[in-house]
């Protein structure tokens, strides 16, 4: 026993760890403004709930829920959480003790002679052996738990990473439905401009045969080049609609066949930006969330890697009997027939190549690198926002000297028209009268699509809507215990409903 207690101490003196403190919440130098500076002290107004509801257009918010249902990408994104959450209880079972049983049985046939030497009958003979095992590794020094911890955290992470994929397919959803409107309106345009292209060439042409001195041919092979360029250009457009119909049906998990219908109105934006956004709300981010979840992951590798130097204490314990004829029952009944062993170890690393230093340093370094990653995704971020705000502000300028344009180009249409009946100009000008209200048309609707586009990256920069702020104000997730996040996986892979809204770091179905 004091042969014992000296290699104990021996073991213990000879176990020095390196000075390691883990970086929990990062350790990024950023300076981070209070509220954005894209966004203009102008936009005062009431603030949105649910930046899909804002969009009022129960059509859409159908078709999100369909492609969140059975989009095929979302469905990969949640098997690999289910994957990811399996292996939380894999950690888990590291720190509990662990049982194992065997068995073995065997039948032998011999004969033998007598003394006459006759073969005897042949004698069977059974053995039987069962083996009981345990072994348990007493999580002294919290290594153990580091690596559960890890594994807590990098489900976190793949939580973030599927509430992420949701947003991102319910914007998706939501700019692929825009854009076939968009298309729509554009094969609409491009038919009643090539109607009234084939018009007035008609026009020309019979005025021209009829001898009219205000035309020409020249003027006649200008209308026939606008009525060529106007087919062209509705070929394609439809094209254009053919295909924005199935980009929209294989996010929503249907077979591509350009069947899907849009209508002819783009939503309407009821709202204004608010000013003084706070830039937090940028922390319900999945990208952010899951990177911070990665780092406190690495954080806690990095604590177990430096926990390898300490040694390490076992318990073990075994139980087997063996019998000519195995008897279970007599087993309960007589369990002094099983033979019992119950021992302990103590290992200590002594020396392995400098593996366990290397793998210590090599923790720390992949600490460092999360640390960075952090760090980046926030400068994206913060870029993002800035850019959607900015963007906001010169749609909506653009848009005003817009509707100006388009409201003096068919003003000027409608006057070359006039005039040319009337014979005070040629046709010429009719038809660049024309070609500048179709692109100031044109042009409009593009606009109008485009500054929808664009609110929906600011709601997919932010996160979410323009309220919600996160409940953890320094972006930091706290740890789920593992009953908590089987209860917050079902809710998010099985539950759909609205408004949005809601924990912003855990996968709930009601937040986009």
């Amino acid at each position: 026993m004091r042969n014992v207690s000296l290699i104990i101490l021996v073991l213990l003196a000879g176990c020095r760890m390196p000075k390691f403190q883990p970086l929990r919440e990062g350790g990024a130098d950023l300076e981070v403004p209070a509220v954005w500076t894209g966004g203009g002290g102008e936009n005062q107004g009431e603030v949105t709930f649910g930046w899909l509801a804002e969009l009022n257009d129960p059509e859409l918010e159908a078709l999100v829920a369909e492609a969140i249902e059975h989009n095929r990408d979302l469905l990969a994104a949640a098997a690999r959480l289910r994957v990811v959450h399996e292996g939380t209880l894999i950690a888990r079972a590291g720190r509990l003790p662990s049982v194992t049983a065997s068995g073995s049985a065997s039948q032998a046939k011999f004969r033998s002679e007598n003394t006459a030497g006759d073969l005897q009958p042949f004698v069977t003979a059974d053995s039987a052996r069962l083996f009981l095992s345990a072994s348990w590794e007493i999580d002294l020094w919290g290594r153990l738990a580091d690596l559960h911890h890890a594994a807590i955290e990098d489900y976190q992470a793949q939580m973030a990473d599927y509430r992420g994929a949701r947003l991102s397919l319910a914007a998706n959803t939501v700019s692929a439905w825009l854009n076939l409107i968009t298309a729509v309106q554009q094969v609409e345009l491009a038919r009643e401009t090539l109607a009234s292209f084939e018009k007035n060439y008609r026009i020309t042409e019979r005025n021209y045969r009829a001898g009219d001195p205000t035309t020409s041919s020249l003027a006649v092979n200008f209308g026939r080049n606008q009525v060529a360029s106007a087919e062209r250009g509705l070929i394609a457009r439809e094209l254009g609609r053919d295909e924005a119909k199935r980009s929209l049906e294989v996010l929503l998990g249907r077979y591509p066949a350009a069947a899907i219908e849009g209508r002819a109105a783009l939503p309407t934006l009821t709202r204004r930006v608010p000013a003084g956004l706070p830039s937090e709300l940028l922390m319900r981010r999945p990208d952010l969330a899951a990177a911070a979840a990665d780092l406190r992951a690495a954080a806690d590798r990095a604590s177990a890697a430096h926990k390898d130097h300490l040694p390490s204490i076992a318990l073990t314990g075994g139980g087997s009997t063996s019998a000519a004829s195995l008897d279970l029952l007599k087993l309960i009944r007589d369990p002094s027939s099983i033979a019992l062993n119950v021992a302990s170890s103590l290992t200590q690393p002594v020396y392995r190549g400098g593996a366990l230093k290397a793998r210590a340093r090599q923790s720390v370094a992949r600490q460092e690198a999360a640390i960075a990653t952090f760090s980046s995704i926030a400068l994206r971020a913060f870029r993002e926002v800035e850019s959607a705000l900015a963007a906001e502000r010169s749609l909506a300028a653009q848009e005003a000297f817009l509707t100006t344009e388009r409201q003096v180009a068919t003003l000027a249409e409608s006057q070359a028209l006039r005039e040319y009946s009337q014979g005070l100009v040629d046709i010429l000008s009719v038809l660049e009268a024309q070609r500048r209200a179709f692109n100031a048309r044109n042009a409009m609707i593009s606009l109008r699509n485009q500054r929808l586009q664009n609110r929906i990256d600011l709601y997919l920069a932010l996160g979410g809507d323009f309220e919600s702020p996160p409940t953890q104000t320094s972006g930091v997730v706290e740890t789920v215990e593992i009953d908590a996040i089987a209860e917050h996986e079902t809710a998010g892979l099985r539950t759909i409903a609205y408004p949005p809204g809601g924990e912003p770091f855990l996968p709930r179905a009601d937040t986009y």
